[in-house]
């Protein structure tokens, strides 16, 4: 590999092993890369030559934008950083974003304007990989995904070409950016319709007692809802430093209507074991969270688990998660309510998985030292696999996983034959495949 020439065309930005700043560049939010260089693009034109040159080497590429994904710690390749992309412009509803941005340096400015966009929990999660995995978010049954507000990309493809792409002008790769991931280019600035939003009602309510009624009674609330309110259900152990330990439920309502979203939840408030800790209108930034940046020396655990998509919340699903967290001290339960916009998206207007959805379940169980033997992974591997098996699909942006085989149960086989033909018109020498890549072949 041959690392000068790129080097001395992009000077300050592109580094190697031992140059002034690598050790800090070499650093991203969830751990430390051990990359062959790393290009800081301070411009289009940088990312583009960066490209140039990844795909004449066949180095692969990734990608980072806030930094929140596992790919960046594979070892090799080029990391293309893209944090000095971060312009926010607003016109009108039209919101044109850098492909650096996070996400609550764009809520912090949309805020400004009495505008929202649906996006992730966090603060720090970046704009690119969010909306390229679909984007799960509070306000997914108002709006629907991130990628559903996506109307426009600039994108830089394998061939270092700089592509101004709509709907009209390229819809497959439109269809396959919406959910598709990183698969097809480097996306420099994303193009969004945004809505008002003066402000949201959130409430936080803490849980006692066994899961089985709470998610019932979250489920039966849930199917008569106003599409403005969105919930989630989490129950974490005093070991996870992103969230307090024990069971809550988080709702967001999409609006400053505090009658109509306690009047919404009224069910769930009358409920024994159920107080509300927080409940009032608050701006949409002030309620993304700040997850604290991995420790380079506290390496994260194992985890044992997924996620899924489920078209409904059974009976067999609920105490399936349920007993996943119980047998599990160590463990996180999650689900998101989906439906309302999200469903609205027919199911081949967009790559993304499973628009019959209404909610989103995650059990993962924390594998450290001492805590499971291999009798004890093998029965935790098996729940999940029967809580896996009543869902349709997964939400990539929720895995920490880089198993390449992950992405055959992620997307049905007629959306994979899809996205294959793209990415041979896009990239066939798969040259962006630091991701839950979709081969060209």
């Amino acid at each position: 590999m041959r690392i000068d020439g790129l080097i001395s065309e992009l000077p300050g930005r592109a580094l190697a092993p031992g140059d002034d700043g690598w050790e800090a560049a070499r650093h991203f939010h969830s751990g430390v890369g051990q990359p062959d260089v790393i290009v800081r693009a301070a411009s289009v034109d940088d990312v583009a030559a960066a490209v140039r040159w990844a795909s004449a080497e066949g180095v692969p590429i990734a990608v980072r934008g806030g930094g929140h994904s596992a790919w960046g710690a594979l070892p090799g390749g080029l990391t293309l950083d893209l944090a000095a992309l971060s312009e926010v412009e607003v016109d009108g509803t039209l919101v044109r974003v850098g492909g650096g941005a996070v996400w609550g340096h764009v809520a912090g400015v949309l805020a400004q304007h009495g505008l929202g966009l649906s996006s992730g929990d966090t603060a720090s999660v970046g704009v690119g990989g969010l909306t390229l995995g679909g984007g799960i978010g509070w306000m997914v049954r108002s709006w629907g995904l991130a990628a559903d507000q996506l109307v426009g990309v600039q994108i830089v493809s394998a061939a270092g070409a700089l592509i101004e792409a709509t709907d009209a002008s390229h819809p497959e790769l439109m269809w396959a950016l919406r959910g598709g991931g990183g698969n097809f280019g480097v996306v420099t600035r994303f193009d969004f319709r945004a809505h008002e939003l003066p402000a949201v009602v959130f409430a936080t309510l803490a849980v006692t007692g066994p899961a089985e009624p709470m998610l019932r009674a979250l489920r039966e609330v849930m199917k008569q809802a106003p599409r403005e309110l969105t919930v989630t259900y989490m129950d974490v152990p005093p070991m996870d430093p992103n969230a307090a330990a024990g069971a809550s439920v988080s709702a967001c309502w999409a609006g400053a209507d505090e009658a109509a979203a306690r009047a919404a939840l009224a069910p769930l408030l009358a409920l024994d074991g159920v107080e509300a800790v927080e409940f009032g209108a608050r701006s949409y930034p002030g309620i993304l969270i700040e997850a604290p940046p991995a420790e380079a020396d506290q390496p994260m655990p194992g985890l044992i688990g997924g996620n899924t998509l489920l078209r409904e919340l059974s009976e067999d699903a609920i105490e399936r998660l349920a007993s996943f967290r119980a047998a599990n001290p160590a463990s996180v339960l999650l689900l998101r309510s989906l439906g309302g916009a999200y469903g609205d998206v027919p199911q081949e207007a967009t790559a993304f998985p499973a628009r019959d959805a209404t909610w989103f379940a995650m059990a993962m169980a924390f594998d450290i030292p001492g805590m499971l033997d291999d009798a004890g992974r093998s029965r935790v591997a098996a729940d999940w696999d029967a809580i896996e098996a009543l869902g349709d699909g997964f939400y990539g942006n929720f895995t920490m996983s880089t198993e390449p085989g992950l992405v055959s149960h992620m997307f049905s086989a007629d959306t994979m034959a899809r996205l294959a033909a793209v990415k041979r018109e896009w990239d066939p020498a798969n040259v962006f495949r630091r991701n839950h890549n979709i081969r060209p072949d």
